[in-house]
């Protein structure tokens, strides 16, 4: 089979990446970024430091995709001078640097192509993840510990800040669970498909006899509430308790009690925050992240009551969606997309942007499915 002409090769790239640009319309783009240059300008701005918050880092991010795309645009019209340029002397270490650019182009189109998917109502907003320990005692509250640091390595190397809202640890070791938010547009919609349960299959580091241990962790993830939401709580729908913030071990990480844990007793969902030193902070940020998984209940709901007026059953995606095996062998596999790793350690250091772009194309083919 004769090899394909890489200049057809960068006519297909260039084909795709200009229909990424007429969805992402660059246009107005430009003109979003004019706007908020002109609001980031603004004297009065930091006199509300969260709306502030808000306008710089919308700002930054449009800026960074908008210099992403006409980058990539530039970098394929130098690849095709390259490789006339290896051709024409023949240069063979030419035409090897020149393939090596050509398959990364490739990657960051693809990656870019990923992200004209994310057109859901909340995809654009910022993601809260809550990580809870499940079955398989203290390896699984060990394992819960490891998916928050992959899920902060994976937003550390994207740049995206995060904010640990609350961790409660387990007495012997790990976490039982933890709340963190992800502070970039489209977090949710690209860490949403990570929502459901994560096994792990390795030899317990906590077992003398060295046996083999199956455990597993609950991922949740949900968008932010925006002020635009139609989201109300009754003080006499919630229970609030304080309680002193502890680190690992139990040890006391606060003198006052200033963590704050609130119940929504109309649908028994509990959360917590202990980050801020003060009691009023952390109950602020506390119904900020109990209107955001009441928010994902209410969208749940609607979509349930509409796929029944259609006349279609609905499962959940939120089950087991991948394994992670250290032993007997070592592999990661999403259960959904059939994608998998032979190199857990990276996976588990943050290496996650191959699986979150499989399951983003697969949701999107079953929400169109389901819409057909």
């Amino acid at each position: 089979m004769a090899p394909i002409d890489p200049a057809e090769q960068i006519s297909e790239l260039r084909s795709t990446l200009k229909g990424i640009q007429e969805v992402l319309d660059l246009d107005a783009m430009r003109k979003q970024i004019a706007e908020l240059e002109e609001q980031a300008a603004a004297p009065d701005l930091w006199n509300d430091p969260e709306r502030a918050q808000k306008v710089t880092s919308r700002l930054s991010h449009l800026q960074a995709e908008l210099n992403r795309v006409e980058s990539l645009a530039g970098r394929l019209d130098d690849l095709a001078v390259l490789y006339e340029l290896a051709a024409e002397e023949g240069d063979e270490e030419a035409r090897a640097e020149a393939d090596r650019d050509l398959a990364k182009l490739r990657g960051e189109i693809n990656a870019l192509e990923v992200r004209t998917l994310l057109s859901g109502e909340y995809d654009e907003r910022e993601a809260l993840v809550t990580i809870n320990a499940q079955a398989g005692g203290v390896d699984a509250a060990d394992w819960a510990q490891m998916l928050l640091r992959m899920y902060l390595r994976w937003a550390e190397r994207k740049g995206y800040p995060t904010e640990v809202y609350e961790t409660s640890y387990a007495e012997e070791a790990g976490i039982k669970s933890a709340t963190f938010a992800v502070k970039a547009p489209y977090a949710y919609g690209t860490l949403r498909g990570e929502h459901g349960t994560h096994r792990l299959v390795r030899i317990s580091p906590f077992d003398n006899q060295g046996r083999r241990q199956t455990s597993f962790a609950g991922v949740d993830v949900v968008p932010v509430v925006e002020q635009t939401d139609d989201i109300e709580i009754n003080e006499d729908e919630i229970r609030v308790d304080v309680y002193r913030s502890s680190g690992p071990g139990g040890q006391g990480v606060n003198t006052t009690d200033s963590a704050v844990r609130i119940t929504h007793l109309p649908t028994g969902i509990v959360v917590s925050c202990q980050n801020e030193r003060s009691q009023l902070q952390n109950k602020a940020t506390a119904m900020a992240v109990l209107k955001a998984k009441l928010l994902e209940r209410k969208r749940q709901e609607e979509a349930a009551k509409l796929a029944e007026l259609r006349g279609e059953t609905t499962t959940s995606w939120g089950t087991q969606i991948r394994n992670y095996v250290l032993h007997p062998y070592q592999i990661v596999k999403d259960l959904r997309t059939n994608i998998e790793s032979g190199n857990p350690a990276a996976v588990l250091d943050g290496e996650l942007d191959e699986f979150i772009e499989g399951e983003i194309r697969w949701l999107r083919r079953r929400e169109t499915e389901a819409r057909a």
